[in-house]
């Protein structure tokens, strides 16, 4: 991509700010860090706001960097106060309950914009904000196995190059992330997580955690520990923090705390930041517009600022099936009152993920087709990961040591933020740009399928930007020429309590199967915890891929390396599938070996 031009399954209703969340894509809320200290870099130091009162909004007042302080005194003789003050931007985050604030302010001099956040008061609880739940932790009897996104990506591959290095911060914006979670907590950094809910950051502990279940989702893509329990993340070897930018109760993110977040990725050495959201309340925010210009130049400051500190930010393109190069109506705005329907254009942008620099990640499914709720667009999209569709989804951590199934370009971009944390850990100097660069340079080119919408070329389009994401080639490492390859298509039904096969014949190889025989199975199954699956060689010894794991979980879709060095590769191969209980069924969609 060239650059700068550039457990159970979770199915709940998204909240509005998640990347235009898909139906099972759930979204962020608030978070807060552990023995982190602000720094004077990030936000200049201002009085106590006034107390809370009803009808309290808020507003961006923009300046020249540096002059924030020149400014506040009339955010106060107009009406309002200083709720935070990012000098190096020249951005206040300002509270009013006067109507007239936002106009009154335009007329000062020094001031650039002026614009409101929100069509809705500031919660309260921004002036006295609650500690999010710790949550009460459930140990797993899950082992690490190969996920059909990891494959997709070839993660287990580059693994063999690097897991990533401990010197590399990865931080989560997002709705916070579970710090005890039995997959994170090896890699976890509380000194550097913190929440910039309500756009001032809090550094109390635990104020980083996790107000839904997203953000742990993501951190887990990210950089689940390679420990020997339930899932592995992308870079398993990388540090990760949480900057919760999601509020409580409304799961919303508001310009100031995208702001606030991106402050704090820069001055606290974040090499990549994950944003599976966007901008609430404005799907798209429009430059023609007083309020949504001045949200557009705070946020777009605040990203300069932390890819200035070396931060590359990575976002979801969004879940709406949208052309976000031919853009023409808005019905979803604003998302915190009621949205209504206006006319757009181009110059409409959806942030942060068309900001300048950011990296805008579209969603595949688990065959490498556009997922179908995916955004696209010629020139927007940058690259392409696994996000999941239907019933195949993307499986990582929840809070609580839990473990369950998303579906979203909110599941895509953090593998991308993943490799990418790969490729600056074997690349320790190299910048945003460079990073960038690389991400484009190692996808693996997809051409647009027989589908109108997809504009562009092979080596670039609308729905795979440069090309799927590849991990191995990004750490610099090679794919092994593929071994002699054998299918099944043919669909074989499972019943209730009853044992089903489906042979494959091998011939032609020589000697015996690998140690390293793969074994892709793709079982369609409505609770896959009454499975047991077996790979039955032609001697009759049995292999056990799969014994009853994974409870509730739809499908099993993934491949599996199974050690069978000691069988004779010809002959008659054979998937066993048992199920073991009443009310569910399925059927043995296909299955295929690699020698």
């Amino acid at each position: 991509m060239a650059a700068a031009a550039l457990g159970t399954t979770v199915a709940l209703a998204a909240p509005a700010g998640f990347a235009q969340a898909a139906p099972t894509d759930t979204e962020p809320v608030a978070a807060r860090s552990a023995g982190a200290t602000q720094s004077t870099a990030t936000t200049t130091p201002v009085a106590a706001p006034a107390a809370w009162a009803a009808g309290t909004r808020a507003y961006l007042v923009i300046t020249a960097p540096g002059g924030t302080s020149a400014v506040s005194g009339a955010v106060t003789s107009n009406g309002g106060s200083v709720f935070a003050a990012y000098d190096a931007i020249g951005v206040i985050v300002a509270h009013s309950t006067s109507a007239s604030f936002a106009s009154a302010m335009r007329t000062v001099g020094g001031v650039q914009q002026v614009g409101a956040t929100r069509t809705s008061d500031v919660p309260a609880d921004a002036y006295n904000p609650a500690l999010p739940a710790n949550p009460s932790q459930s140990t797993t009897t899950l082992t690490e196995s190969n996920r059909w996104d990891m494959t997709q990506i070839k993660a287990e591959q580059a693994w063999a190059v690097t897991t990533g290095s401990a010197t590399v911060k990865v931080g989560v914006l997002d709705t916070g992330v579970d710090d005890q979670h039995q997959d994170i907590a090896p890699n976890f950094n509380a000194a550097d997580s913190a929440s910039c809910a309500y756009g001032k950051a809090d550094t109390r502990a635990g104020a980083w955690r996790d107000v839904g279940t997203h953000g742990t989702h993501v951190a887990g893509t990210i950089a689940a520990a390679k420990n020997g329990k339930g899932v592995i993340g992308v870079a398993p070897g990388v540090k990760v923090s949480s900057v919760r930018i999601a509020e409580p109760t409304s799961s919303l993110f508001f310009a100031e705390n995208t702001i606030c977040g991106f402050m704090w990725a820069g001055d606290h050495g974040f090499k990549v930041t994950n944003n599976s959201y966007y901008t609430d309340p404005w799907q798209f925010n429009c430059p023609d517009n007083l309020d949504q210009a001045a949200i557009i130049e705070g946020v777009r400051r605040a990203q300069v600022y932390a890819e200035g500190k070396g931060s590359l930010q990575v976002a979801a393109a969004g879940n709406s099936n949208y052309d976000l190069a031919n853009k023409t109506t808005d019905s979803e705005s604003p998302n915190d009152s009621t949205p209504v329907t206006r006319t757009i254009t181009n110059a409409c942008i959806d942030i942060p993920t068309e900001l300048p620099g950011v990296v805008t990640v579209a969603s595949q499914a688990s065959g490498g087709a556009k997922a179908s709720y995916s955004n696209f667009g010629n020139g927007v999209i940058d690259i392409a990961a696994p996000g999941g569709d239907g019933s195949t989804q993307v499986y990582s951590t929840l809070p609580g040591g839990k473990y369950g199934n998303m579906s979203g370009t909110s599941m895509a971009s953090p593998h991308v933020a993943g490799v990418a944390a790969l490729i600056a850990s074997t690349n320790p100097t190299f910048t945003p740009a460079q990073i960038r660069d690389q991400l484009g340079v190692q996808a693996t080119d997809r051409a647009c399928p027989s589908d109108t919408r997809c504009k562009g070329t092979t080596t670039k389009n609308g729905f795979f930007g440069e090309g799927a994401v590849d991990a191995l080639k990004a750490v610099g490492g090679t794919t092994p020429p593929p071994g002699a390859y054998f299918e099944n298509l043919t669909d074989v039904t499972i019943a209730d309590n009853a044992t089903v096969e489906s042979p494959i014949t091998v011939s032609g190889v020589t000697g015996n199967a690998p140690a390293t025989l793969k074994v892709g199975v793709d079982v369609k199954h409505t609770y896959i915890g009454d499975l047991k699956v077996d790979l039955v060689a032609p001697d009759g010894t049995v292999y056990t891929v799969h014994n009853r794991t994974g409870s509730g979980t739809d499908n099993i879709v993934q491949t599996f390396t199974v050690n069978a060095s000691a069988e004779v590769a010809n002959g008659v191969w054979k998937l066993r599938v048992n199920d073991n209980a009443s009310q569910d069924t399925g059927k043995i969609d296909a299955w295929n070996l690699t020698f």
